[in-house]
């Protein structure tokens, strides 16, 4: 169902490699090394360096359906070795990538009503503070209240996906929810956009299915200049968690510096979306193979 809705939509698929020669920069993903012929390889986090280079050159909006591996991540929600849908729609904003989503959402057969929430908005609601607005100091305490830890030390982004994680997203309604609009400092690779109150906002936006996280989506980065800015800042930021600093993919690099096209691109956790479906609440319960742990409490 799912090829047949991109088919019908024009939307090519494609097939990229699973081992690269870098992994992402992100500081909260940790890609798994592997060895190969003694070089050091990575199995891909995600495919979107490699469509990307791939949208650079021409291919027009695509889709790739298949698996991808992040490291030390067993639990309800996640598991190292998982199934991912990604496609990236040229000339397509944000609001029409979601509107897309949620038409797929319902031809895969969840006839539910949807909600496009701000960021700014629900946080505000349930928490009481602007994350525009709110000093880092008051996100600290509110994140050290809500870990029952220490978040004095921390940034501005880790506390608000803290927050976000423990305080907000139990309070999403059961329904489909898509929320957007992101603090900048959460732009990820996203573009970033100055909102009707002043603020600078990140054109991302995040789905939700029943307050289970099913799908990242941006208003695609093509400023190469910027692009190397956000992965030397990324650098940064694992070198002060004490995590191995991935360099940055040259290659993506080099086909933003060619001419990434304006596009949106999301990326879908399939097997939560078939938790959804068949009614389970872990996610090896809709793998036949999963790697199975003893603790399954990380979320």
């Amino acid at each position: 169902m799912i090829r047949n809705f991109f088919k019908d939509r024009k939307v090519l698929e494609v097939d990229v490699p699973l081992i690269g020669q870098t992994g992402v920069t992100d500081l909260h993903v940790d890609c798994i090394e592997i060895d190969m012929a003694g070089e050091r390889k990575y199995l891909q986090s995600s495919p979107e360096y490699f469509m990307k280079r791939l949208l650079a050159s021409g291919s027009g909006s695509i889709y790739s359906l298949g698996k991808a591996f992040r490291a030390e991540e067993i639990g309800r929600y996640h598991q190292p070795e998982f199934t991912l849908l990604e496609w990236y729609r040229l000339g397509f904003d944000e609001h029409q990538l979601m509107s897309e989503f949620a038409t797929l959402i319902k031809n895969l057969g969840l006839d539910c009503k949807h909600q496009i929430l701000k960021y700014a908005d629900i946080f505000e609601q349930v928490i009481g503070l602007n994350p525009h607005k709110a000093t880092l100091v008051e996100l600290q305490k509110i994140a050290s209240i809500a870990s029952n830890r220490d978040f004095f030390g921390d940034n501005r982004s880790d506390c608000l996906n803290l927050i976000f994680s423990f305080s907000v997203e139990p309070n999403l309604p059961d329904s489909l929810i898509f929320i957007h609009d992101y603090p900048e400092c959460q732009s990820a690779l996203a573009r970033l956009k100055e909102d009707s109150q002043g603020n600078v906002v990140a054109r991302r936006f995040e789905v939700y299915l029943n307050r289970v996280e099913l799908a990242n989506g941006y208003v695609e980065l093509n400023d190469p200049d910027e692009q190397r800015g956000r992965f030397a800042a990324d650098a940064s930021l694992r070198e002060t968690a004490g995590k191995k600093i991935m360099p940055a993919d040259d290659n993506l690099l080099d086909a933003v510096e060619f001419g990434l096209p304006f596009c949106s691109g999301v990326a879908m956790g399939v097997d939560r979306l078939l938790m959804q479906l068949l009614g389970m609440d872990q996610i090896s319960q809709v793998m036949p193979f999963a790697c199975i742990s003893d603790d399954i409490s990380h979320e």
